[in-house]
């Protein structure tokens, strides 16, 4: 039985990210416990909501080392939405220091002539490591939905694996480095495509 630990710290909807786990083969476990993350096969860092309030939480709930911890470990790791964005160092949406797991900083779309904010929606994601496994048995360019103001600028360029054009602004929508994955948009959101990204994940858990 492959249980990955879903990691609850009261920003997002827990239940939809287990559906999705559930039909990709996994056991999710929605958990606080720093024993059962550590325990667990893979860990999935879900997430809605605004910064510092999700990095407030955390500290509340003495997540950050066994988050890190988890990362360092080896294990299968997924980001999603504001659970990649609280990877990095800081945001333009808050003051709290982020993780710091990765270097970098979380920026805020540019205003333009007919852009909307938040960017919520259908879009393309484009690879740009196209040989990731997590994106195994995708067509180029599939559809995915997102729902964000805010996007995350690596200061290491070779971890993005995917992008995403909104208006006129082509920002990160992956992260990839090891066995740490970060998306920006929702793929339990993102129907078969999305159900292909966390089978994938599953796999890359069971491997």
């Amino acid at each position: 039985m492959t249980v990955i630990a879903v990691i609850d710290y009261d920003m997002g909807n827990l239940h939809s990210a287990c559906k999705g786990l559930e039909k990709a083969g996994a056991t999710p476990k929605i958990t606080s416990s720093p024993l059962e993350i550590a325990q667990a096969d893979g860990v999935v860092l879900p997430g809605v909501g605004s910064f510092d309030p999700a990095m407030q939480h955390l500290k509340e709930r003495d997540l950050i080392e066994p988050i890190t911890q988890a990362v360092k470990s080896g294990k299968p790791f997924l980001g999603i939405c504001l659970g990649l964005q609280i990877l990095f160092e800081a945001s333009e949406e808050g003051k709290e220091e982020g993780l710091g797991i990765i270097k970098g900083k979380v920026r805020r779309f540019q205003s333009e002539a007919n852009l909307t904010i938040p960017h919520m929606g259908w879009n393309t994601l484009d690879f740009t490591q196209n040989n990731h496994s997590l994106w195994k048995n995708l067509p180029l360019s599939p559809y995915v939905y997102f729902v964000h103001s805010y996007y995350v600028t690596p200061s290491d360029s070779r971890v993005i694996s995917g992008q995403v054009t909104h208006g006129s602004q082509t920002v990160t929508a992956a992260i990839a480095k090891d066995n740490l994955m970060a998306v920006q948009f929702h793929p339990e959101k993102s129907s078969h495509h999305g159900l292909q990204i966390l089978t994938n994940f599953v796999e890359l858990v069971c491997t």
